[in-house]
């Protein structure tokens, strides 16, 4: 494709010009094929960002129960199937997801001239590399999370090759964006290349405009006052810690019961754990739930918790605040720059049960207090987190990345 500069007042929108750039972004999940909160985050972004009036192309993959195409709340999603879909290794199959994503742009670039590749993590990385040097456009990455962050080291030859791609994405990238000062730090420490093209972006969450009635969801344990906390069921959200506290509660005669919704490979490794302990008056893991159902779980719980050893940002904890719920989140990553400890939300130590079980303490023994620092927690989260704002400054950083690739192309 010819390398031609396209003035900056050619790709802002308004509404005399009509689009903006024209953003191919690549992501391995998207709604309603939803694994993690990957999926919510690019769903949120590029909404806002076609509400501004931006061409907003998703590839991602796809499965006989969605259709090839689909033209969701102004984003134009196109579904692949990986050329080896039946494969059962992860990284072969990932492999054959980025060649579908290629081929599938090529044949879009026939009729459409893309100005930014958006890639979300090392997932779609190869196709992500291959589209920019046959393009000659430039590449934003997203990063959301690190291998070696999520196993605290690069330990098995898997690791290894993952933490390879990820260098291979930042290196090959224009511009990336983290979701917190933590992140950036992180990367800045373990990859190459990357201290001047880092932008800090924090993820966003949007208020529900109506709850499902819980009563409904969990009758069987309609009047319970409960603890909750939702995540992936994996190590790295720190539900072990729930598990340790629950035990400790047991112990104590501490009237306190978890329930834990997600899911996620250790999901039957922790129920067995529960029933082997005879802690099932005590903790509950109920499995994968809507967002509705979430909301309506987070407003009728007494506090959140999210455990988490291993968190970028902390979605979760933005999703519990924005309803007003106090939140008690680990001292750790992205989390411990989101709340104020004893103003927005209440920080424990990862991995402490007793921790956990100290702030839970104060805040059933601090009724008013805890209410406060839930409704201070929705304010914050309501004026710092909206996706509008968050859309908008990610538009800023492409159209800025466009320019630069260009202006740097002219030199």
């Amino acid at each position: 494709m010819p390398k031609t500069f396209v003035p900056v007042e050619c790709l802002t929108p308004n509404s005399e010009q009509g689009p903006g750039l024209k953003i191919l972004m690549l992501c391995w999940e998207y709604p309603p094929n939803v694994v993690g909160g990957l999926s919510r985050h690019v769903f949120s972004l590029s909404v806002h960002m076609a509400k501004m009036g931006y061409e907003v192309h998703v590839i991602t993959a796809g499965n006989d129960m969605l259709p090839a195409f689909e033209l969701m709340d102004g984003v134009r999603v196109h579904r692949v199937k990986p050329i080896n879909e039946m494969d059962r290794n992860f990284l072969s199959w990932i492999g054959g997801l980025n060649l579908a994503m290629a081929f599938n742009a090529e044949r879009l670039a026939q009729e459409i001239r893309f100005h930014l590749i958006h890639a979300h993590d090392w997932l779609v990385g190869a196709a992500a590399i291959a589209l920019k040097e046959l393009w000659s456009i430039p590449l934003l990455t997203t990063i959301h999370a690190t291998e070696l962050g999520r196993n605290n080291g690069i330990h098995t030859e898997t690791q290894k090759f993952i933490h390879e791609k990820e260098q291979q994405l930042i290196t090959a990238s224009n511009q990336i964006i983290v979701c917190s000062e933590y992140m950036k730090e992180h990367l800045t420490s373990v990859f190459k290349g990357v201290s001047d093209a880092i932008a800090i972006i924090p993820n966003g969450v949007e208020a529900p405009a109506t709850t499902e009635d819980r009563a409904m969801l969990f009758p069987e344990r309609n009047k319970k006052e409960y603890i909750f906390s939702i995540g992936r069921i994996v190590k790295e959200k720190g539900f072990q810690t729930m598990i340790e506290a629950a035990s400790i509660a047991k112990e104590n005669n501490l009237d306190y019961f978890f329930v834990i919704a997600g899911k996620g490979p250790m999901l039957d490794t922790y129920r067995s754990q529960i029933n082997d302990r005879q802690l099932t008056n005590h903790i509950m893991f109920i499995g994968y739930i809507t967002d509705e159902q979430r909301n309506a779980y987070v407003a009728d719980s007494q506090l959140i918790v999210i455990p988490s050893l291993y968190e970028p940002f902390g979605i979760a904890a933005l999703e519990s605040m924005i309803l007003g719920k106090p939140t008690i989140v680990s001292n750790t990553g992205g989390m411990k720059g989101i709340v104020k400890h004893l103003q927005t939300g209440l920080l424990m130590n990862p991995g402490d049960p007793e921790s956990m079980l100290q702030q839970i303490q104060f805040l059933k023994e601090n009724p008013i207090i805890a209410k406060e620092i839930g409704l201070k927690g929705r304010e914050i989260v309501k004026s710092l987190y909206g996706w509008k704002r968050i859309a908008s400054e990610t538009a800023r950083i492409m159209e800025d990345t466009v320019i630069n690739s260009q202006v740097k192309d002219l030199l």
